[in-house]
């Protein structure tokens, strides 16, 4: 079920879809779509669009190529059995609530570049055990880490501004390190 803010951008997006057709950007992927767990999304593609792979709950990895820019609000929201993801260095913005409910996710490398870790972006990684922030990043925004119930370890700048419930309902001994 798609939460307040969810539903609401994804309603605009359907519009802005509907308008637009624009190149170089992966719009809606299903699991027909998809092939032995992963999508082979091609080298040109700058841009996955809002809610892309949402639900697509039998991508289990994906490689991302060096041409995407940017990942879009709730892009993997649902697909709860992906476990592996990488984002090439070329990434420089993802969306809000863009891993939202990926219970499989276990590890994630946010790339230099990255300056913002957007509202909700990994809420209800259950299975995610660490996550290195790079010195990009400014601010983390409200609820990104939510319920990410297995994560064990945080590496982070002093200088990260964290918004509201950041890390809520975490494990208690969740460990933060801030480097200088």
């Amino acid at each position: 079920m798609l939460r307040g803010w969810a539903l609401k951008r994804r309603q605009r997006i359907e519009a802005a879809r509907k308008k637009n057709d624009m190149n170089n950007i992966l719009r809606r992927i299903t699991n027909n779509d998809i092939q032995n767990g992963t999508f082979d999304i091609p080298e040109g593609v700058t841009k996955i669009w809002n809610w892309t792979f949402e639900g697509c709950k039998s991508l289990s990895s994906i490689i991302l190529p060096k041409s995407v820019v940017k990942i879009g609000e709730g892009a993997f929201y649902g697909c709860s059995s992906l476990t592996n993801i990488i984002l090439p260095e070329s990434v420089t913005e993802i969306g809000e609530g863009a891993f939202d409910g990926c219970k499989s996710l276990k590890k994630i490398i946010i790339p230099e570049g990255i300056t913002e870790i957007k509202d909700y972006t990994f809420y209800g990684c259950t299975s995610l055990k660490k996550i290195i922030i790079p010195e990009s990043v400014t601010k983390i925004g409200n609820w990104a880490f939510y319920g990410c119930a297995s994560l064990k370890k945080v590496s982070l700048s002093k200088k990260v501004k964290l918004g509201h419930g950041v890390f809520h309902r975490c494990p208690a001994d969740l460990e933060i390190e801030y480097r200088d």
